[in-house]
């Protein structure tokens, strides 16, 4: 079963209502060792994605996710934007004309996202970044291709596996952004990028299920 191009839609109309209902929650993760903006941040850029997107549901998922890519780029503040914005910028290069994605694709799709954003940020693993939260997420992926698990099963493994790695990065000591400026105090909290990919992944795997 593949994910259809409604699918992509509905997963990133239901992004804006979930950063709508997690932004404070976010924010107070972002009060703890950043710039306590993330939250107000991925609200304010899903919403502005939710705005732009029946103008673009006709066309094919690459330019959907792109469109997403550019919108998140000129409305996110803070290093989210960027990061975000340059994840699915890449991701729909390789989803390009296409109506719908089977799992290796969507597999190939979150692998050159995640590699746009580590090229940007240059994290590396234990970095206590999203990228933390990203990695395991297309490995899982990955894994699910070839075991040829079904669409809805394999996002709900990599939603599990993304939930796992959120937790990991709560003992994890940051060395990228404003949290790196914390040293050892940065330990014991849960990072609020990796907090929202994790989201959005759960997301994907609910529009999923249905």
């Amino acid at each position: 079963m593949a994910l259809t191009k409604q699918q992509v839609v509905d997963w990133l109309m239901r992004c804006g209502e979930v950063f709508t209902q997690q932004r404070d929650f976010l924010t107070r993760l972002d009060t703890e060792i950043g710039d306590a903006d993330h939250g107000l941040n991925m609200n304010r850029g899903f919403n502005k994605v939710v705005e732009k997107l029946p103008s673009v549901a006709d066309k094919d998922i690459g330019f959907i996710l792109k469109n997403t890519g550019m919108t998140l780029l000129s409305s996110v503040g803070g290093a989210s934007g960027p990061l975000f914005g340059t994840f699915f910028i890449r991701a729909a290069q390789a989803a390009n004309a296409k109506q719908s994605l089977d799992l290796a694709e969507l597999h190939q799709l979150m692998q050159e996202g995640v590699e746009g954003v580590v090229m940007r940020g240059k994290a590396e693993p234990g970095d206590k970044t999203m990228c933390d939260v990203w990695w395991p997420v297309v490995e899982s992926l990955g894994q699910s291709a070839q075991q040829q698990l079904s669409m809805a099963e394999a996002l709900q493994r990599a939603s599990e596996r993304a939930e796992q790695a959120v937790e990991g990065t709560i003992t994890l000591q940051a060395r990228k952004g404003r949290a790196s400026y914390l040293g050892e105090r940065s330990i014991g909290h849960q990072d609020p990028g990796a907090t929202s990919v994790m989201l959005m992944i759960k997301t994907l795997a609910e529009v999923a299920g249905h």
